[in-house]
């Protein structure tokens, strides 16, 4: 048989790629076809990749998998959601003016048959957030009454539909943020509770909705208009047609709810917190 091939020792082989690296001819690509020059670059990335691993290898001192960066909008997305949580919850319907933008969280503690498992618990049933009224405020003042508008349109939604639900039922947290890291901290907690109002959710979406007509374009009601009536405009048309059915919608909803059960508690909360601050952001 013949030998087998020796392995190259690493100096040599070290040599031997910065030899041919050096020789890698430096030429305008422009007339190779793009099929040819994608294969290229595809190749010496992943060649790219195994060297730098290579290269950490050989190190004798461990690199961090991540380095935490305070300024990572990520990382500060998670911190202002664990401010929000640390606030405390207020009844819904003694909402009152107040000036600031930021974030919020909607609880329920009523006895509406499909929302029991997360009625009473630390799991919200919706969590939104408020843009200020300018990109440049500086102070709550300047940012307006945007987080207290926002949650005063929930209000008012809620208080239609008393046929289904009760405002009493209903409670909030708010938190006003500096100008510019509201959208940060909205998608952490829509990441991390995935509420079934929320539509990033896809299942009883809808809330936010302000009275589409139908003559204009195409429409549908939404899923919590078909769980909830009470909302005139979203009934008004006979003909509008459900996005779902209300026994699709049910159905969804025990399964979300089962396959990820809700926070119930506090402790539950800042575990998982503490879960996703130990990891890359």
């Amino acid at each position: 048989m013949p030998d087998e091939p020796r392995s190259l020792r690493l100096p040599d082989a070290a040599a031997k790629i910065r030899a041919l690296v050096e020789e890698l001819p430096v030429r305008d690509v422009k007339g190779l076809p793009e099929a040819e020059v994608a294969r290229a670059r595809r190749t010496l990335e992943q060649a790219q990749d195994r060297l730098r691993a290579l290269v950490q290898e050989l190190d004798p001192v461990t690199e961090p998998s991540f380095i935490f960066d305070p300024s990572n909008p990520e990382v500060i997305g998670r911190i202002v959601a664990l401010a929000l949580i640390a606030q405390h919850r207020r009844p819904l319907g003694t909402l009152s003016p107040f000036y600031g933008s930021g974030v919020y969280a909607i609880y329920y503690n009523g006895e509406f048959p499909a929302y029991t498992p997360i009625s009473g618990t630390e799991h919200p049933i919706y969590v939104g957030k408020a843009d200020p009224a300018s990109p440049a405020a500086r102070t709550a003042r300047d940012q307006g009454t945007r987080l207290h508008r926002r949650l005063n349109d929930h209000k008012k939604t809620i208080g239609k539909v008393s046929e289904t639900l009760e405002l009493a039922d209903f409670e909030y947290r708010a938190l006003v943020v500096q100008t510019g890291w509201q959208s940060a901290a909205e998608q952490y907690l829509i990441q991390l509770f995935r509420p079934i109002w929320n539509s990033e959710t896809g299942i009883c979406y809808g809330i936010g909705k302000h009275g589409d007509s139908p003559t204009t374009r195409a429409n549908t009601r939404s899923p919590w208009d078909t769980l909830h009536v009470g909302r005139e405009w979203a009934h008004r048309d006979g003909n509008l047609p459900d996005a779902k059915p209300a026994a699709q919608i049910l159905e969804e909803i025990a399964a979300h709810l089962s396959a990820r059960p809700p926070f119930e508690s506090l402790d539950d909360v800042l575990r998982r917190f503490l879960e996703d601050m130990s990891s890359p952001a």
